[in-house]
């Protein structure tokens, strides 16, 4: 354990961080579980609905330092392919 007091601070900044980090990076999962199961279920409106949520999750978790952007690019457009899929699948 630290014993410094500079160590002792660093230590508890870390902890806050990495809580913060842990729930962006938790809304960013929940928010991409939930449109693959819109997609899966097949529902177009749902899923359209869902990839405008999660595409704005993807953008403040770059923001926020949570993924890098290409990372979140090419989810964005690896899911608007799928549900544009689905779109026309179901048209």
């Amino acid at each position: 354990m630290a014993n410094h007091v500079s160590a002792l601070k660093r230590v508890r900044q870390t902890e806050k961080k990495t809580a913060v980090n842990r729930a962006n990076k938790s809304r960013v999962r929940g928010s991409l579980r939930l449109l693959r199961e819109a997609i899966q279920k097949g529902d177009v409106k749902a899923a359209a609905e869902q990839y405008r949520a999660t595409a704005s999750a993807l953008d403040k978790s770059v923001q926020k330092g949570i993924l890098h952007a290409n990372t979140a690019s090419r989810y964005k457009s690896r899911l608007n392919a799928r549900v544009k899929a689905l779109a026309l699948k179901a048209a």
